[in-house]
């Protein structure tokens, strides 16, 4: 696998190796040894996750509070997605900034996200299908988020306001200013 670090303090995009014949292909899609090793992260994935969506869907941006922060390692196993991680750690060198890059079951590319980001994706693709790995539990009450429009962000999700369909709860969250990490 190659690991290589994105603008964001302990976020990594992930390539890995791909083997393909006359058969198809193969990737080893994780692995724990490696993946320590090559970014000096120690962690234990506890839950996996998956999603299906329309092209046009955002979903985000969410994140757990306290201790019930989740570190997550995404990827799309189906469609394509622009994915989107925002820093929400005050002591972080790169807080308040985003990145962002597009995940495809093409480009085979994963994103870790560390803990203190705010994340986030649009579909690009009809009948996506993105899958995440977290290190810790999902807890309803440490739940929060940033709206996905915030002009202190000035993300941009390279769609159009009318195209997006987004749920009513991620229509109600706060503005970044307003977000307590």
């Amino acid at each position: 696998m190659i690991v290589k670090p994105t603008l964001i303090e302990g976020c990594f995009i992930i390539q890995p190796q791909l083997f393909k014949d006359k058969r198809g292909f193969f990737y080893e899609s994780f692995n724990q040894a490696k993946f320590e090793k090559l970014t000096h992260q120690p962690v234990n994935f506890i839950q996996d996750n998956e999603s299906s969506s329309s092209k046009g869907v955002l979903r985000g941006l969410h994140f757990q509070k306290g201790e019930f922060a989740q570190a997550k390692l995404v990827r799309v196993v189906k469609g394509a997605v622009q994915d989107v991680v925002v820093d929400v750690r005050p002591s972080s060198k790169t807080y308040g900034q985003y990145f962002s890059i597009e995940l495809s079951e093409e480009n085979k590319t994963q994103l870790f996200i560390p803990r203190g980001l705010a994340h986030g994706f649009l579909v690009l693709e009809n009948d996506t299908i993105f899958n995440y790995k977290c290190d810790n539990y999902y807890n309803k009450e440490a739940e929060s988020g940033i709206i996905y429009n915030d002009a202190s962000l000035a993300i941009d999700w390279n769609a159009s306001e009318k195209d997006l369909i987004i749920s009513e709860k991620d229509l109600l969250l706060p503005q970044f200013k307003e977000v307590e990490s």
